[in-house]
């Protein structure tokens, strides 16, 4: 499903435009987007909790060389889905 489907998907189910539920969703990833840059958490319970992980600094190789070289430190955004969504997804 890509972000069209989605939208449709959205206004159909709430009974609402596709003008307003594409304004939803883009609220919606804009508030996690900034929740996240400020390394906070997003959890929806029975769903799932966006967070960031942080990643240390690591040494890795240049596939084409062969050569070592560093691998800076930073941070991903992460997902783990709720215990309701898992269930749902596996029955």
């Amino acid at each position: 499903m890509n972000k069209t489907e989605l939208v449709a998907a959205m206004a159909d189910q709430a009974g609402i435009s596709k003008k307003d539920a594409e304004k939803a969703l883009k609220a919606f990833t804009d508030v996690v987007a900034e929740e996240l840059k400020k390394d906070g958490k997003v959890q929806l319970v029975g769903f799932g909790t966006f967070e960031v992980t942080k990643r240390a600094e690591r040494e890795g190789r240049n596939p084409q060389s062969g050569e070592p070289m560093k691998i800076a430190a930073s941070k991903a955004p992460k997902f783990k889905a709720g215990k309701a969504l898992k269930d749902m997804v596996n029955a």
